[in-house]
């Protein structure tokens, strides 16, 4: 394991928590990931699912967590069931965990093999009849793959249809929200790391340095430093490439005067962070590049100190705010004709009144400025929720202008406090003066 490993007391209190937001006689069921295969024998690196790693700690394929908090017996409350090793296994693929270290790891006492998993369950399914089963319920999930979990749930309802049946993922994704300290201190040294990759590369950006060199950079950093990698694919974007949303292609050679485009970030103990930053290739923003630069961080420092706060809807508050003040930008920019905003802003609360999706700023601001980070990039939190403290939020602001060849957006994360946020990132340099002079350092 490259990261110091998380104390078992997490786990525990993570499923004491789900404890309290069980109903009484109700059991849970929880499975981990699949490993996932390619073409002929291949297979890709093993990715745990977040809910199961999140209440066991456990990071091995074909484990089961059986939670019935209310048992009458002490030993039924928690199960834990895990691939048996053997010596073949151990020749090919290393050591698995035993029981012992499983429960070091993850707090549960109980741990057994798989193979004694349905004998189990066919017991303490006759004591309950309420299951809650998990899913992937992540709103944006367009996985088309069959996980454990579904193909679980499937069997269940055939061996036992008589049961009542109620869905986890609402109750774990509600606590999973607000990060507790181990999760915080987590995503601390992730964004670290980031910080740490970003200020390495400051120094090597000229013009002819391939963008995939430079994302080689940030690997060696992250790996140096005991991150399992990227949190996500990485882009590197230079010249128009940045006025791509999701560019990953990495390939083009940076240009004299084009600006460069970073959305790269660090993992670290299954926690990420999620860096933006925009550089010029030459070290020198050009007056243009400057203006457009300093009107995505006023929007910046405006979320972050004003428009993001507990009690605030993402959805219909949060992100029409962030619009407006991007309106006034625009206009200052050239890019947006005042009196047509005026006009649009006008229908508002009228029954043609404009979608935020299709306001004139969407022209140049197209995608929504914080998502939730935790042991995904892309959070659970569900958009009707009410923001609370204790919550973690990107804040992601940027504008493209696809006519004159430039993007510039810029990220950190936010930590929402009761009274003030904190910048989870705070050492990553984003002044314009304080990232041309590091440029320049040495040249």
């Amino acid at each position: 394991m490259r990261y110091e490993p998380f104390d078992a007391a997490f786990f525990t209190e993570n499923r004491a928590q789900l404890a309290a937001r069980l109903p009484q006689g109700a059991i849970a069921i929880v499975h981990s990931h699949d490993l996932l295969t390619t073409s002929a024998d291949g297979s890709l690196p093993f990715r745990q699912s977040s809910d199961f790693f999140y209440l066991t700690g456990i990071e091995q394929e074909e484990s089961v967590l059986i939670f019935d908090p209310s048992a009458p017996r002490p030993e039924d409350r928690e199960r834990l069931f895990l691939r048996e090793t053997s010596d073949l296994i151990r020749i090919w693929e290393g050591d698995r965990l035993t029981r012992e270290q499983a429960t070091a790891q993850s707090g549960v006492v109980r741990v057994d093999w798989t193979q004694h998993f349905e004998p189990a369950l066919r017991r303490l399914m006759r004591q309950r009849k309420i299951v809650f089963l998990n899913a992937n319920e992540h709103p944006r999930s367009g996985a088309e793959l069959i996980s454990r979990d579904d193909r679980f749930r499937r069997r269940l309802q055939d061996w036992h249809p008589a049961h009542r049946y109620e869905r986890l993922a609402p109750l774990l994704h509600a606590q999973r929200e607000i990060k507790s300290a181990p999760e915080l201190a987590a995503t601390r040294e992730a964004c670290r790391i980031t910080t740490d990759g970003f200020r390495r590369i400051l120094g090597f950006v000229r013009p002819g340095v391939a963008e995939f060199e430079i994302e080689a950079e940030f690997l060696h950093e992250f790996l140096r430093q005991r991150s399992r990698g990227f949190a996500y694919t990485p882009i590197i974007a230079s010249g128009a490439n940045a006025c791509v949303l999701h560019y990953i292609e990495n390939n083009a050679i940076c240009q004299d005067g084009d600006l460069l485009l970073l959305d790269v970030a660090a993992e670290y103990a299954r926690y990420n962070a999620d860096l933006t930053r925009t550089i010029p290739v030459n070290g020198r923003f050009t007056p243009r590049q400057r203006q457009v630069y300093d009107a995505v961080l006023r929007v910046m420092r405006l979320c972050i100190h004003d428009l993001l706060r507990p009690g605030i809807d993402l959805r219909k508050e949060y992100q029409p705010a962030v619009g407006r003040a991007m309106e006034a930008e625009l206009i200052g920019l050239g890019l947006l004709d005042p009196a047509k905003v005026a006009e649009e802003r006008a229908k508002d609360g009228t029954p043609d009144e404009v979608k935020e999706e299709k306001r004139l700023y969407r022209k140049y601001f197209m995608h929504g400025t914080s998502h939730s980070l935790g042991l995904d990039v892309h959070d659970v939190h569900r958009r009707d929720r009410l923001v609370k403290a204790g919550m973690v939020f990107t804040v992601e602001p940027g504008i493209y202008i696809r006519e004159e060849g430039i993007g510039v957006r810029l990220e950190t994360e936010v930590l929402v406090g009761a009274q003030w946020n904190e910048d989870l990132m705070p050492d990553a340099p984003i002044e314009p003066d304080e990232i041309e002079a590091l440029m320049n350092t040495g040249r």
